[in-house]
């Protein structure tokens, strides 16, 4: 049986072999290397994807990569997608690219959702993209790259996208379904979770990420408008425990005016019958979604590890939810670290909100399947807390897996026990979501690249 040094060693080889080349220079990585199944995709780069590659290759004292990804894909930013004649706004990053050859030369070719699965826009490539920024500024001090008009603007665009005025209320974004790392049809439309997260952590990114001039000055001024009121929301209304699902339990309905408990008119019939005796006495977790008439109450795992890893959720807030995977281990975690959200969708339920969707069947890929990728999170979310026996639980487990079974993209079952049934192997963000687990329990201080102080 290989070692764990073999294991990390293995990993670090796969990953530089999925390196992308440019013109000679490394400029990402392609989604997945299985050499036995259709390429698809696959031999892409993702944006969100690469993440945690980058993320790999930063605390491992490897930046050029990351560098030479930012800038490349900020030189895509300006590009001008559309589908039937429809542009999207400036300042959309692509879902994903690759390096294409044409009368031999070498051509970056950039998908924006067109040729996606449903032509969904990428919502989250943009605040990863912010969020990976900060984190390659303070690894490297590369402040002559930040200060770059090019890069102040490339953030500006973005953040008008995700702040321009709309038919809305809440200061929470509004996305379409399969939007993000969900990217097919499961229900995740309007404000999900996971897009709130990774939009709080891109404002406070950008304000320490944009020069305090007077260029900047409407666009600061902007983004602490809308983070003060979008933390207040999140927390105010996102919170889910045994308390305040007492209060949902009671809520009376249909009530109008500015002062009433039921901001949202949520239905106490729509908690579903299974949240009341899985939900631990001292748990708790940030709803799935949240609008008109209308709470998700599954536990969706980016999110949540996002907003304790982003300070989020306070301090007592993140210790509920580190206690809530503890209980609940053999649901969230099981054989794989972890399900990416729970519980799957069955019956007339899945057949409704996923459309029959014959890949996202109960307890599989994205309706509750186990992602190997979510480790890092887990790993991370478990230090930010103190936490570290369940970091150390966490890759134990995973690791007695990844040695026998190529590192696949996910795994499927209501405990994780089998290889998805179409999951590639050799899927690069497997693997670097092992090798940056392994990075942050050898390097703790790692993890500032990602954190934010309480506020």
């Amino acid at each position: 049986m290989r070692t764990t040094n073999n294991l990390v060693s293995e990993a670090w080889t796969l990953l530089e072999k999925s390196i992308i080349y440019y013109h000679g220079r490394p400029i990402g990585t392609v989604a997945a290397m299985d050499p036995g199944l259709n390429a698809l995709n696959y031999d892409q780069c993702f944006v969100r994807d690469f993440v945690l590659s980058a993320l790999a290759f930063l605390m491992n004292g490897k930046p050029e990569i990351v560098r030479n990804f930012l800038v490349e894909t900020l030189a895509m930013q300006s590009h001008e997608p559309q589908i039937d004649s429809f542009k999207p706004g400036p300042g959309l990053m692509p879902a994903s690219f690759k390096v294409e050859f044409q009368d031999g030369e070498e051509y970056l070719i950039a998908d924006f959702g067109e040729h996606a699965i449903a032509k969904v826009p990428p919502i989250d490539s943009g605040l990863w993209w912010i969020i990976l920024l900060r984190a390659y500024v303070k690894f490297t001090d590369d402040i002559s790259l930040l200060h770059q008009r090019e890069f102040q603007q490339g953030i500006k665009l973005i953040l008008q996208m995700c702040l321009v005025h709309r038919f809305a209320m809440y200061p929470t974004m509004l996305v379409p379904d399969g939007s993000f790392m969900i990217d097919r049809r499961m229900g995740v439309y309007e404000h999900p979770l996971e897009i709130q997260v990774l939009f709080y952590a891109a404002l406070r990114a950008s304000k320490e990420l944009l020069l305090p001039n007077e260029e900047n000055a409407s666009c600061i001024h902007s983004v602490n408008q809308r983070l003060a009121s979008l933390t207040y929301h999140l927390r105010e209304y996102y919170w889910i425990d045994l308390n305040r699902l007492n209060e949902i339990y009671r809520f009376k309905g249909d009530e109008f005016g500015k002062e009433v408990a039921n901001r949202f008119n949520i239905y106490a019939n729509s908690i579903p019958t299974w949240l009341t005796e899985w939900l631990p006495d001292t748990g708790g977790y940030l709803a799935g979604n949240l609008g008109p008439g209308r709470m998700d109450f599954r536990f969706f795992t980016v999110g949540n590890m996002m907003a304790i890893i982003t300070s989020l959720a306070s301090e007592q807030e993140s210790q509920s939810i580190m206690n809530l995977i503890e209980q609940r281990w053999s649901d969230l975690v099981g054989y794989m670290p972890m399900k990416i959200c729970f519980p799957a969708l069955e019956g007339m339920e899945w057949r409704i909100v996923t459309g029959c969707d014959p890949k996202n069947i109960p307890w599989s890929y994205h309706n509750g399947g186990n992602w190997p990728v979510l480790l890092w999170l887990v790993v991370a979310a478990a230090q930010k807390t103190n936490r570290l026996e369940l970091a150390h639980k966490a890759i134990e487990i995973a690791e007695i897996r990844l040695m026998q079974d190529k590192w696949p993209e996910y795994y499927d079952g209501k405990n994780g026990r089998l290889i998805g049934k179409q999951a590639r192997i050799y899927q690069t963000w497997t693997i670097g979501g092992y090798l940056v687990a392994k990075e942050l329990i050898s390097n703790p201080s790692h993890l500032e690249l990602l954190c934010f102080d309480f506020e």
